[in-house]
């Protein structure tokens, strides 16, 4: 069922069920195509999250109760499609123990090595983006490997690293402080802020993409452009 309310002067909020999965996010997917033919120049920006989008309107559009229920007439909920939408990037990863990899492989009663392969065998998908740009929030992680948060976040999270928490895995974009289970560091730079006014993207992925991870070693992460933290120089 689709959900719309009103969300400012020149906002509408849609949701979905609460749940995060994969059919959410395609028909997330369907519902943007929709919008964006329906509402055409008088539409803003369309911002998705897990399950809801939020449809930012121009000054100038037609009235916003109208258009609330134009949406609500004509928006149509499809099935989800099995079709893998969005593009795949697959970012590497030179994982190392030297922050709770051993953590993460002692809670689940698995080696660092089956840990390594499980993360690299699922293809995440970008749920949503945010708390800073470039961090995407990748799901589902195998169950397995599901972790809870740190008690205490560290004060300060390399740039690139690859980090789980629950059943979500991330990369950190810039340093920063943060409470996620760190497995390795990634030298693929995920926010360019020069990019903007161009035609160059600011992030290699957009909410609907897909990523897989691939280990890479020392030697690769350093030629790939990667910076090592201070303890692992």
């Amino acid at each position: 069922m689709i959900q719309l309310e009103l969300a400012g002067e020149n906002a509408l909020i849609l949701y979905l069920s609460a749940e995060i999965s994969a059919q959410n996010l395609s028909q997330l997917q369907q519902l943007q195509h929709q919008i964006r033919s329906l509402l055409d120049k008088q539409l803003q920006e369309l911002l998705p999250s897990y399950a809801s989008l939020l449809i930012v309107l121009k000054p100038q559009h037609q009235g916003l109760l109208a258009i609330k229920t134009m949406l609500e007439q004509q928006l149509v909920l499809c099935a989800a499609s099995t079709e893998q939408l969005g593009q795949l990037l697959t970012l590497p990863v030179y994982y190392h123990n030297a922050w709770d990899l051993d953590h993460v492989a002692h809670k689940a009663g698995l080696t660092t090595e089956q840990v390594i392969e499980l993360h690299q065998a699922e293809e995440y998908r970008v749920y949503a983006i945010g708390f800073a740009p470039g961090f995407a929030y990748l799901g589902e992680l195998d169950a397995r490997l599901a972790t809870a948060r740190l008690k205490s976040p560290r004060p300060k999270v390399p740039k690139g690293a690859v980090a789980i928490a629950d059943r979500q895995t991330a990369v950190y974009p810039a340093e920063s402080p943060g409470g996620w289970n760190i497995l390795g560091l990634c030298p693929t730079s995920l926010f360019e802020p020069e990019h903007a006014g161009t035609a160059k993207p600011l992030m290699p992925f957009a909410v609907g993409d897909r990523v897989r991870f691939q280990s890479i070693s020392r030697e690769e992460f350093l030629a790939l452009g990667g910076q090592l933290p201070q303890e692992l120089c």
